[in-house]
């Protein structure tokens, strides 16, 4: 049965049947990969505002000089090879976020926790810069 209040207990099915919880050490093991997913997320955010700024002018590249995997040929001239990557990178990180929302409806205190701590640390390592032109880009969906 689905609580539908918050609850705190590491009796956990998370997404599917056979993620199961039943011992704290399991249940320790489940929050920290979905603390590991979430900071993941902010990572791949941050990769993803990254490109979009790369490609979008010539002068915002010269504010992001440590990002070698991202700036190249292929990427500075913001064609066609420049938005299917933007827009794979989109589709990842809108799919890690649902992912992440769902385990929140799961309504388990510890997995809600995991989830807030893990979004604000990686928010802090890739995300919480000098690069205010970074986080100025406007970005219409929610979820991200």
């Amino acid at each position: 049965m689905m609580h539908m209040t918050f609850y705190w207990s590491n009796n956990l099915t998370l997404f599917i049947n056979s993620w199961t919880t039943n011992s704290w050490f399991s249940y320790f093991l489940t929050l920290t990969i979905i603390f590991l997913f979430s900071i993941f997320s902010q990572f791949m955010e941050d990769h993803r505002l990254r490109l979009r700024l790369l490609t979008s002018s010539t002068t915002a590249a010269v504010a992001i000089d440590k990002a070698p995997l991202l700036y190249s040929n292929f990427f500075s001239g913001g064609g066609s090879g420049a938005r299917f990557v933007g827009s794979v990178l989109f589709g990842i990180n809108s799919g890690i976020n649902y992912l992440l929302m769902l385990a929140v409806m799961s309504f388990n205190g510890g997995v809600f926790v995991a989830i807030v701590v893990g979004l604000a640390v990686g928010y802090w390592l890739f995300r919480c810069s000098d690069d205010e032109q970074i986080m100025l880009l406007d970005d219409g969906c929610a979820c991200c």
